[in-house]
């Protein structure tokens, strides 16, 4: 269930995610969860203001949190990515 209400941000355009965010909320859900990591978080924090005050406005912000994941390249090598879950609830 976790994983229905849940919206990944990548590279795709801010517009395509508030879309995706937005219809969760209308297929009935009071709760969406947005992820993102590095540099997409600035783009998961656009998502979850243009949701919150331009389309479903009786929405707000119910909990953030932050973390580091350790994640190992091609290489061999590990390096530290910053992440961010940001949960909308009607």
């Amino acid at each position: 269930m976790a994983d229905e209400n849940t919206v990944y941000i990548g590279k795709k355009p801010t517009m395509n995610y508030v879309l995706a965010v937005v219809t969760v909320f209308n297929s009935g859900s009071d709760e969406v969860i947005i992820k993102a990591r590095g540099k997409s978080i600035s783009r998961a924090v656009d998502v979850a203001e243009i949701t919150k005050n331009r389309f479903v406005q009786d929405t707000k912000i119910k909990d953030i949190q932050i973390s580091t994941e350790q994640l190992t390249g091609e290489d061999g090598r590990t390096s530290n990515v910053s992440s961010i879950e940001i949960s909308i609830s009607k």
